[in-house]
């Protein structure tokens, strides 16, 4: 028991004061016996914080990340050194563990569980033997969470546009339980009348159902406000709904204070935000200034680090160590951080993990590429690292098939693979055609060429210049008319 409470005194019994008030104790002493039962009362409401603390010692032992208390909880299966490690056995919400406290008996049974020479006795939780359903006098605490999804709240969320499978999975994950509909339809009504629309609530929902159980007035409205006062456009922050359950004072206002000093402009913190939201939703001390310090002693300038979190505010995301390796590995290709191109690489790096990056490094090289053709295609368009595979295969396909080009001048001119297929270069495609049927351009020319370029250049050369005598070349450019090959 004093590993379980993480104290070094000889036992339970010499740390726990009666005046803390613990109106019942038993703390038996784990000596290789028979299956014991420990309990701990709490006898007065005022003592609640005490019994909460006793919980959060039993977690700061065995939870590595006690910055997460008071979220989620857990029953711990607790083991003597000569045994296994403990292990979380069950997660339950701390409302329901605290309100289980409070005039409440909460029970703990150690089983008894053999062993190789020998019984040793384990601290785990045994369904059915903890007696929270009894002597309950508040409403908000009907039962222990189960794995089980409540039936009213999947009902609910289902109501609201959530496939049963999502609904389900939200309230299973989030231990979600509605008791009342009117505080969520009034949540619901606040986010439409900011500007969400059917399908942003939804998304919301999918990802953040917990919203629909805080206080409309006194939590959202708040932070809705402080979102609407930045430009921060609601479809952006329904894609990332769980920055609503943050902290308005403890966290959102802080974080953005700090990104303000490092970005400058609230213009730019918005186009930062928007691009990626997810950005603002990690820890200040945790993430955001390890990161921006870990950026300096890469030896970006001030100026430098605002126009990296301006074009991906997801760097944040990255630990001190990984952008450390990014430097090393840029600087291995022969990258300084004075060329204009590093922030750029440095971008589509952080953006995918090492063992992806080595992934997608075969995946090309598969094709027949060198290692030194492919990182200097890399350094001219960083975001080839960052398609798809089959987005890439499809595209290297139809250029080395339809167009009858090398490997090698596709990688030349990476930019390409960054072009859509159906929405780019097969129109692009279908207009050549019909202007060489038409006579209008050289069947010889270079294709590759002619399909680069911005929309407007390509509108201008090949569609403006020939709509009104060739009116197939807007249809074409529409997709009215398909590509079917150069023939």
């Amino acid at each position: 028991p004093s590993r379980v409470c993480g104290r070094t005194c000889r036992s339970v019994r010499e740390w726990w004061d009666p005046e803390d008030g613990l109106s019942e104790a038993a703390f038996p002493m784990m000596d290789g016996g028979g299956g014991v039962i420990l309990v701990a009362l709490v006898g007065r409401r005022r003592s609640r914080s005490r019994g909460a603390e006793l919980i959060c010692g039993i977690l700061v032992n065995f939870f590595p990340n006690p910055r997460r208390y008071p979220a989620p909880l857990f029953f711990l299966k607790v083991s003597p050194p000569e045994a296994a490690p403990p292990t979380l056995v069950r997660p339950i919400h701390h409302s329901i563990m605290f309100a289980s406290i409070c005039r409440r008996r909460l029970a703990l049974r150690i089983h008894q569980i053999a062993g190789g020479g020998g019984g040793t006795n384990l601290l785990e939780f045994i369904p059915g033997t903890i007696p929270l359903a009894h002597c309950y006098t508040s409403p908000a605490v009907a039962e222990v969470p189960s794995s089980e999804p409540c039936p009213d709240t999947v009902s609910y969320l289902i109501s609201c546009g959530l496939s049963p499978a999502a609904a389900g999975a939200a309230t299973t994950a989030q231990h979600l339980r509605i008791r009342s509909t009117d505080k969520a339809d009034a949540v619901r009504a606040l986010l439409k009348i900011y500007g969400f629309t059917d399908a942003d609530i939804v998304r919301t929902l999918r990802s953040a159902p917990v919203i629909l159980v805080a206080d409309p007035e006194r939590i959202l409205r708040p932070k809705l406000d402080f979102f609407a006062s930045l430009g921060f456009e609601t479809h952006k922050l329904a894609t990332e709904p769980l920055l609503l359950a943050r902290s308005l004072d403890k966290h959102l206002v802080p974080a953005i204070q700090f990104l303000r000093g490092i970005i400058g402009s609230d213009d730019d913190l918005r186009r930062a935000f928007h691009r990626v939201p997810r950005g603002l939703a990690v820890d200040l001390d945790n993430n955001m200034r390890p990161a921006v310090e870990a950026l300096r002693r890469g030896g970006l300038t001030e100026a430098d680090i605002s126009k990296l979190l301006v074009i991906r505010l997801g760097v944040l995301l990255s630990s001190p160590d990984r952008i450390s390796e990014i430097f090393e590995e840029l600087k291995a290709m022969g990258m300084s951080v004075l060329d204009p191109r590093f922030l750029y690489c440095f971008r589509a790096m952080s953006g995918v993990k090492r063992d992806s990056w080595l992934r997608k490094m075969a995946f090309y090289q598969s094709f027949g590429l060198s290692e030194g053709e492919l990182l200097q295609a890399f350094k001219t368009q960083p975001t080839i690292f960052l398609f798809t595979d089959e987005s890439i295969k499809k595209k290297v396909r139809f250029l080395l098939d339809e167009l009858k080009l090398g490997i090698s001048d596709v990688i030349a001119r990476p930019v390409v693979l960054g072009y859509s297929l159906e929405k780019c270069i097969l129109p692009r495609c279908a207009v050549l055609t019909v202007l060489m049927r038409e006579g209008r351009i050289r069947r010889d020319i270079k294709l590759l060429q002619a399909l680069l370029g911005s929309s407007r250049n390509f509108e201008t050369r090949y569609v403006l210049r020939h709509a009104d005598d060739v009116p197939d070349v807007v249809k074409a450019y529409q997709g009215k008319i398909k590509f079917e090959g150069f023939k």
